[in-house]
């Protein structure tokens, strides 16, 4: 199997894991720790920034270790998506996240994803569209009911998978462990939401850690994406010890997911023996 097989056989499990260095991270020893790390503790992705620089960076950490980790190139511009896959062959694309322009009193309307989205498919040929998976971030500052009719309309356009995020808003009062806290309960409720609504695998993002993750995935995660709670910290070290955490914490969940499946279907066999 290649990367994109792999990882798409992690969603399906509901234990895929994208380590996210971060879209405005060009720092290229932290983005090289971040990556590095994420190879090591077999990370099911690692998500940099569509900038040629980290780009070169990262295919050759994932080279020269020969390892089988999905690279996401991350990036809110239409050209700078198509040439990660035009010119660095990634294996996947995330349109997001939205945070910068948060921080800067700005939020993204369904329109303008779309149109995004249109505008990197029609610059991508249709041979190299059919080799990487497109990742969509839903704005959470999107009520609950235009993040349901723009995932919809994304899973018309072949979206592969659908990310979801939290938003706090410069107005807001919290600080500290309850704004992360808050973030990740939009989020999770998000993908709680979106799940029932949609046939698409969803990412969770957005405060999401050894502390949250399960909560995403018993709301219907596929995956988790997790950037904070990493690229924050300061030695390989600690980033391999929490991104391991994360790794056992998915791994389990496939294994429950496995264990419930089985049993509903033996309950099922059970049932049609007595008909």
């Amino acid at each position: 199997m290649n990367s994109i097989e792999l990882f798409k056989q992690a969603l399906s499990e509901k234990r895929a894991l994208k380590v996210i260095s971060g879209i405005n991270n060009l720092n290229l020893e932290k983005v090289e720790m971040v990556v590095s790390s994420a190879i090591e503790a077999k990370a099911t992705a690692i998500d940099v920034a569509a900038n040629e620089e980290v780009l070169s960076l990262a295919t050759r950490l994932i080279s020269e270790s020969n390892s089988d980790i999905t690279l996401f190139a991350s990036s809110i511009s239409a050209i700078e998506l198509a040439n990660a896959v035009n010119n660095f062959h990634v294996n996947a694309i995330e349109l997001g996240n939205f945070d910068a322009l948060y921080n800067q009193g700005i939020t993204m309307s369904s329109i303008q994803i779309l149109d995004i989205v249109k505008e990197t498919l029609s610059l991508i040929s249709s041979e190299m569209r059919s080799q990487i998976l497109f990742s969509v971030t839903i704005p959470g500052s999107l009520a609950i009911n235009e993040q349901i009719s723009l995932a919809r309309e994304l899973e018309a356009l072949g979206i592969d998978l659908i990310q979801t995020e939290g938003f706090v808003s410069q107005a807001s009062n919290f600080e500290g462990a309850r704004a992360w806290l808050n973030r990740a309960e939009l989020t999770i409720s998000s993908t709680l939401e979106l799940s029932r609504n949609i046939e698409l695998p969803i990412m969770t993002s957005s405060n999401i850690n050894t502390t949250t993750a399960q909560f995403a995935f018993a709301a219907g995660a596929s995956a988790i994406g997790c950037g904070s709670c990493i690229n924050r910290l300061e030695s390989k070290i600690s980033m391999l010890a929490v991104i391991s955490n994360l790794v056992e914490i998915a791994n389990r969940n496939a294994i429950m997911i496995s264990a419930l499946n089985n049993s509903k279907m033996i309950q099922s066999q059970e049932i049609s023996s007595l008909v």
